[in-house]
Order: C-alpha cells, then sequence, then structure tokens
C-alpha cells in the first residue's frame, strides 16, 4: 500500500501556542528552546502525540518554520523519529499578491502529486485554491485552532482521509 503523506505544522497543531499563556493545556507539558539568542520559546507539547500520528497510516513529513530543527526539539518529546522536512529556505514568511501562504507552493511541489493532508493553524480559501489548481492529487487542508492544538476530531478527519486514499501500489 501506498500511504498519502501528512505535512506537519508545529506551532498551532502540535504547540497550541495561543492558549491562555498562564495555563498550560492538560496533557501538555513543557520545553524550553532556544533557537537564536535571546530569551527561550515557550514550547507546549503533547507526549501522546507521536504515537497518534504515526498510527494514522501517513508518510508524516514536517512542513514548519522549524524545519530540520523539528527533528531535535519537538520528535523526542512527541514521540516521533526523525522526519523528512520541506524546506522553505528562501520562502519564509514571503507574502504572495494572491494570498496564498508562503509554504503551499512548496508543499504541493514536494507532494509530487500524491495524495497529501496538511495540518497547520494559517490556511485560507487561497490555499485551497492553489491545491486545487495545481496539484492533480486529493488533498486535505486541515485547520487547527493554535488555541487548542490537535483534538481528537482532528484525529478522526486525518484518519479517515488516509483510509480513503491510501492506495496499492
Amino acid at each position: 500500500m501506498s500511504r498519502p503523506l501528512l505535512f506537519l505544522d508545529v506551532d498551532g497543531p502540535l504547540n497550541p501556542y495561543a492558549a491562555q499563556p498562564e495555563r498550560r493545556p492538560e496533557g501538555y507539558t513543557t520545553i524550553r528552546v532556544a533557537l537564536t539568542l535571546g530569551r527561550p520559546l515557550r514550547v507546549w507539547l503533547h507526549p501522546d502525540h507521536g504515537r497518534a500520528l504515526l498510527a494514522l497510516g501517513y508518510d508524516l513529513c514536517w512542513a514548519t518554520t522549524w524545519m530540520d530543527a523539528a527533528n531535535r526539539w519537538i520528535a523526542p518529546v512527541i514521540g516521533l523519529p526523525d522526519l523528512p522536512y520541506v524546506d522553505f529556505t528562501g520562502a519564509l514568511f514571503a507574502e504572495r499578491p494572491d494570498g496564498v501562504h508562503w509554504k503551499t507552493e512548496r508543499i504541493v511541489a514536494y507532494a509530487e502529486g500524491r495524495p497529501f493532508a496538511w495540518v497547520d493553524d494559517e490556511q485560507s480559501p487561497a490555499d485551497d485554491a492553489y491545491v486545487a489548481a495545481h496539484h492533480p492529487g486529493p488533498a486535505l487542508l486541515h485547520h487547527v485552532s493554535p488555541r487548542l492544538g490537535l483534538r481528537e476530531g482532528d484525529f478522526t478527519a486525518l484518519a479517515e482521509f488516509a483510509a480513503a486514499h491510501a492506495t496499492e501500489r
């Protein structure tokens, strides 16, 4: 069987950074990450998310500003192995006149026509339209609230998409 790709954003889906700053969500742990000089980032992660993501039936791939740093800082905390990542070098935070998110074009190119789901907190209808016009395979752009992170309903929607789009080789 060929499994669809699951593109994972960190901040929002895995790290509910927009939750109340003084209230870590239940079940989450806190890490402090010094990616640059200055004050370390506070990151909330749920240790069970890795196991749940691995059970969904996807080939997992980071699609985050963290890029390969997600393998050092995020993966070990949530129980994921090192994953490939979409290289956003040169595209980080670049604004497009058509309103398409700066990640979208690179994600579509990386997928090379394979079915994929993408969890993020910053997608818009412009991204849906871009994917529909430029990606020949099935795609699910799944918005996750940055106040809540991945929840049971998100895992259910992702599992249903994976089951519907696994193909025989």
